[in-house]
């Protein structure tokens, strides 16, 4: 990914990343996630807030610190890292509510051609996955290695 990112680092055998958010409001340690699903090789990618000193976080926190598009590619680079270590995984992505979801739809839109260098995207829509197409209102992604 070419956009300005933050560094981060991995715990958890890279499965679990942080780094800082620094904007408007301060600096705000941000949480990316991979968990799987049982022992299918699918997983969620979780993200938000870091709570505290625990290794949760809140997905529903908006921080609002003026560094959207910079956080976004953070997590997007989190996803190379991960897919490094584990070449079979694929990834599930859903926003924590409708607005997220939208905002991870545009921001893949935005990148789709680079994406597709290295990954297969899918979009959840009307109860069937799909290949990922801008302008369409997916409920979830999943993300393939190719």
């Amino acid at each position: 990914m070419e956009n300005q990112q933050y560094s981060f680092e991995s715990a958890s055998a890279f499965t679990a990343f942080e780094f800082v958010s620094k904007g408007k409001k301060g600096h705000i340690i941000k949480i990316v996630k991979y968990t799987e699903y049982g022992d299918s090789g699918m997983y969620n990618l979780g993200f938000g807030d870091k709570i505290g000193d625990s290794d949760k976080f809140d997905d529903k926190a908006i921080s609002d610190n003026g560094d959207r598009e910079k956080i976004l590619a953070t997590v997007a680079a989190t996803i190379y890292e991960f897919i490094n270590e584990y070449p079979n995984a694929s990834i599930y992505a859903k926003g924590s509510n409708l607005a997220r979801t939208r905002l991870y739809r545009i921001a893949i839109s935005s990148v789709l051609d680079e994406i597709n260098k290295d990954f297969t995207v899918l979009g959840y829509l009307e109860e069937n996955w799909e290949k990922f197409e801008r302008n369409q209102n997916y409920s979830a992604f999943l993300i393939i290695k190719k």
